[in-house]
């Protein structure tokens, strides 16, 4: 039997490959599907089901492509209507994978058709539960994400407790969890950074399974929950209906375009520019109105947040070989609709004679010495609320506007007195930056290395903020 855990940090999530005796199965894959068949390639097993334990809302899963391709049969838990062919596994069905079984168990709370998989190896003994959004490593999967459904979040958080004390607590504490996600995915609150446990421990250590009573478990897992990302919903939808194969996507998107035929595109399109190198590049030098979200960042999870039109056409400003990694990051959470990317990248634009703009970015230091002085009129933090609400600068002139609710808030940006836009450490406030600049707020300069640095040199006073309940 081998088992293992591949983990993709972007979206902090976890697919799992399981081989027993010549055939496989893949539980949860990522949309592009070559890594998965390669791996099965190589050990001459046959993938034989691909496992879905719901219908994802935080990327779009390569079930489809991957059973198209192999011949794999998806299998769903009960309750679940997808609009394609798959096996709609009843409650205890035991699928067997060379010498070892599966066992579904429907542990609806997440959503409704959520399933946990439950490995029972050649001795017949219970070895691991791949639990999706059910389960995580210190925590449990946010009871809000369901679509079109008549339940509350109370409702799905009460049929979350039923399924971990009634199908999951009562399995042996030597039990290993494997969780969907981990640390940094929004279909939780309290993930850890560990992305595998007993459940014993987690029966020590989680406090979701520490609840005396069904009410303290709603109360405690709906307690502190914001509204997910708006593209959550969408790959909802995505995943339960089908979707256009990753390879014509990748095809699609994967086009070198000079400056002339790039510009051109643009204006026929109406198509976004995402310029997806390093905060520092961006700065620098960038085409004029073009987006920054870097790919060395939480490029997924903020394009989703951002960008809310998934059908929007896009073209990229890449580093050079990094063209085909961001299409193929695009495509993971729903945007299909990349169109090619700039040949050459901006120093190709600039050789053009094309304009090219920058942002001012300054120094902590600098940043610091200005703020004592008395010449930076307006602080924006872009950070969380709940950063904010930790420690911020010292100020009557620093306002918290996140970047999560930049869409909503743009008249809350000054549009009189220059802006100094800080976040943590510099990622953050590069989007905000190039979002307000595309929308005509030029005043600005970007603090470079964030709030973080200064804090950590004691540059300037810093304050602790109580938050108030109705900032998200």
């Amino acid at each position: 039997m081998k088992i293992e855990q591949i983990y993709t940090g972007c979206l902090a999530e976890a697919a799992y490959y399981i081989e027993s005796n010549g055939e496989a199965v893949i539980i949860d894959p990522l949309r592009e599907t070559a890594p998965y068949i390669a791996k099965a390639e190589e050990s001459g097993a046959k993938i034989k089901y691909v496992l879905e334990t719901h219908f994802h809302a935080d990327f779009v899963s390569g079930h489809i492509d991957l059973a198209k391709k192999t011949g794999a049969t998806i299998v769903f838990g009960p309750t679940a209507k997808p609009g394609y062919d798959a096996h709609i596994a009843t409650d205890g069905e035991e699928l067997k994978v060379g010498d070892v079984t599966i066992k579904v168990l429907h542990t609806p709370g997440h959503t409704m058709e959520s399933a946990t998989f439950l490995l029972v190896d050649e001795n017949g003994k219970n070895h691991s539960i791949y639990t999706g959004d059910t389960l995580f490593i210190g925590d449990v999967g946010r009871p809000d994400l369901a679509v079109k459904t008549d339940l509350t979040q109370a409702d799905l958080a009460g049929h979350l407790y039923d399924s971990l004390h009634g199908k999951i607590m009562p399995l042996e504490d030597n039990v290993i969890v494997y969780p969907g996600h981990g640390a940094g995915s929004a279909c939780g609150k309290n993930m850890s950074k560990e992305t595998f446990d007993t459940l014993g421990h987690q029966k020590e250590v989680n406090y979701a399974l520490q609840a005396k009573s069904k009410e303290e478990f709603v109360e405690q897992v709906l307690d502190g929950l914001v509204p997910p990302p708006q593209y959550f919903p969408k790959n909802v939808v995505m995943n339960k209906n089908g979707y256009e194969s990753f390879d014509n996507i990748l095809e699609s998107g994967n086009k070198a375009l000079d400056p002339d035929t790039f510009e051109d595109v643009v204006n026929a399109n109406g198509a976004l520019m995402l310029d997806v190198r390093t905060p520092a590049d961006f700065v620098a030098g960038h085409i004029p109105n073009s987006i920054f979200v870097g790919l060395d960042g939480s490029f997924a999870v903020w394009v989703g947040t951002l960008i809310t039109d998934l059908k929007q056409p896009i073209v990229l400003i890449a580093e050079e070989g990094r063209e085909e990694e961001a299409v193929t990051r695009l495509a993971r959470v729903g945007y299909d609709n990349t169109i090619g990317f700039l040949a050459g990248g901006v120093n190709a634009w600039k050789e053009a004679g094309k304009e090219v703009d920058t942002v001012e970015s300054i120094s902590p230091e600098e940043f610091a010495s200005r703020y004592k002085a008395n010449e930076v009129p307006k602080v924006v933090d872009v950070r969380k609320a709940s950063e904010f609400g930790s420690q911020r600068i010292d100020g009557k002139n620093v306002l918290n506007i996140p970047l999560d609710f930049i869409n909503a808030n743009m008249a809350e940006f000054p549009q009189t007195e220059k802006m100094y836009i800080h976040c943590a450490g510099g990622y953050r406030s590069v989007i905000a930056a190039s979002i307000l600049k595309s929308r005509g707020y030029h005043d600005l300069a970007n603090v470079e290395g964030g709030f973080k640095a200064i804090e950590e040199e004691k540059l300037l006073p810093v304050s602790e903020y109580v938050c108030p309940s109705t900032m998200l």
